[in-house]
């Protein structure tokens, strides 16, 4: 290769990449003309977005500003009201206040004037009793010349007058409170004491409440309480009854005032022993068997007595509680035979009188049945049973014969008289109650006795089994409100000094006499 050749050939090279490198340089200018281009946009969008965001913040910034201004100016309008509102209220105060120091002050002035008037009266009046008790001396001086008495006799017979006319006030008193007092009968009816009197005889409660069970051993008894009192707890529990095991060899004590409760409490226990298991599982079992089986004795007494009395139609519920004065006595007269009695009575008292013989009966049959409900209802047995036997359907009238055979309401109707007078034949005739002698005559005497005590009183007579005294008076000695105020203290007397079963009635009767004579 020649000179030229390669000087050519270095030429070219040296054009071609001066062209090359023109080329480049054209594209790098070219390039960062595109590259300063997207700049210069990007940083326009920024400064749009940069300026949207600050215009959008300051929207913002102005409605914060603007909703805080608002709840500013409510808070401050609010409290300005409030204080507004307090200082109104202080004004009306302090106005009050004036007001009421001047109206004391004005009391005040008016008390002090009093105070002088009373001073002055004070003064007067002492002036005057000096010139009265001057005038009194006078008086009884001459008194005692005219009618020959002293001042202490004469003091003591005021007196004596004094205390006369004060316990007719009182008499007089006590009958209209009465009066008022039995326009709502219904509030005075709930007498605690006398209720749970008449449901319960008092000298043999403990006797008719409790019932022993025999048992084979005394080994029983360990069985009967269980480890740690299981067995007792699950028995009172499941029958509702006081399970007593003491020392008495033999023996165990059911106590309850529910008859029909205390006679399946025996059941369960004679089947307990008589199977030999006793824990809680047999004791509740044997306890649903013996209620079942008492249940159906029970309805089975109360259809005998209703075929028996010849009667039908009454409630299924109504001869289970018949049945149930089977196990209720009564001054030891069973309940059950005493509402047969009582039923056959009437329906002869109606035949005579030419009623409803059968209405007769039932309303007899049924006037006891509230002595077999619960102890926890509330109300006389006349009251219980009434409420009870209207529940199942029984008729008005003999609802009404019930609820007034022991005069918890007044009787109304010829009926309900038949009733009292049936349950009155049964229960009161000699022999059908058993009483201790010697207690009933003591009784019965302590009554009279205490009666009779009283000044003005003539004779007294107690009747109804000592339920009741008649007690008669001189009439020229005790007026008519004077027999309010004896009454209430006989009863008094009696309940302070003696000890009884139920209540006793005392009636003080006074008789006027008027005699003429034709000639």
């Amino acid at each position: 290769m020649n000179t030229e050749t390669i000087l050519f050939v270095i030429l070219s090279f040296v054009i071609g990449a001066v062209i090359a490198y023109v080329i480049s340089l054209s594209r790098v200018k070219s390039l960062k003309g595109e590259r300063e281009t997207e700049a210069q946009n990007i940083i326009k969008s920024a400064e749009g977005s940069a300026n949207e965001i600050r215009r959008s913040a300051k929207t913002e910034a102005k409605q914060i500003i603007a909703d805080e201004r608002e709840v500013l100016e409510k808070e401050f309008t609010k409290k300005s009201q409030s204080v507004n509102d307090q200082e109104r209220n202080l004004t009306k105060k302090e106005i009050s206040l004036d007001q009421k120091i001047e109206a004391k002050e004005r009391e005040l002035e008016g008390l002090k004037r009093k105070e002088e008037d009373l001073e002055k009266e004070r003064a007067t009046t002492q002036l005057e009793r000096g010139k009265l008790l001057e005038r009194q001396n006078d008086i009884s001086e001459k008194l005692e010349k005219v009618a020959g008495m002293s001042r202490e006799e004469a003091k003591s017979e005021l007196l004596q007058v004094m205390e006369e006319d004060a316990r007719v006030d009182a008499a007089k008193m006590i009958k209209r409170v009465e009066e008022e007092a039995n326009e709502e009968s219904e509030k005075r009816a709930k007498r605690v004491l006398g209720i749970a009197l008449q449901r319960f005889a008092g000298e043999f409660v403990a006797e008719q409440t409790i019932t022993s069970v025999e048992l084979p051993g005394d080994e029983i008894k360990g069985r009967l309480i269980g480890r740690e009192g299981r067995n007792i707890r699950a028995f009172e529990q499941i029958c509702g009854v006081d399970l007593i095991i003491d020392d008495t060899p033999g023996m165990v004590v059911i106590s309850t005032f529910n008859v029909v409760r205390k006679q399946i409490a025996k059941m369960t226990i004679e089947k307990l022993i008589a199977d030999g298991r006793i824990h809680p599982a047999k004791i509740e079992e044997f306890h649903d068997k013996a209620k079942h089986e008492l249940e159906l004795r029970l309805r089975e007494l109360g259809e005998k007595a209703q075929m028996e009395i010849g009667i039908h139609g009454l409630h299924p519920e109504i001869l289970k509680m018949i049945g149930a004065l089977n196990y209720r006595t009564s001054y030891m007269q069973n309940q059950y035979q005493h509402s047969l009695e009582v039923g056959f009575l009437c329906g002869a008292m109606a035949a005579e009188l030419g009623l409803n013989v059968k209405q007769a009966r039932r309303a007899g049959l049924l006037h006891d049945v509230g002595k077999a409900i619960d102890a926890s209802a509330e109300g006389s047995h006349a009251v219980v049973g009434a409420d009870f036997i209207k529940k199942y359907g029984e008729d008005v009238d003999i609802v009404h014969a019930v609820r007034a055979h022991h005069e918890d309401v007044k009787p109304e109707t010829v009926l309900a008289h038949l009733v009292m007078a049936a349950d009155a034949l049964s229960g009161a005739r000699p022999g059908v109650r058993k009483f201790l002698k010697e207690s009933y005559v003591s009784r019965v005497t302590d009554i009279e006795n205490i009666a009779n005590g009283f000044d003005g009183v003539h004779r007294s007579y107690a009747i109804s089994a000592g339920r009741e005294i008649r007690v008669l008076v001189e009439n020229d000695k005790v007026n008519d409100e004077q027999t309010v105020m004896l009454s209430r203290d006989i009863a008094k007397k009696i309940e302070e000094e003696m000890s009884y079963p139920g209540t006793i009635k005392v009636s003080v009767i006074r008789e006027t006499k008027a005699v003429g004579i034709a000639k």
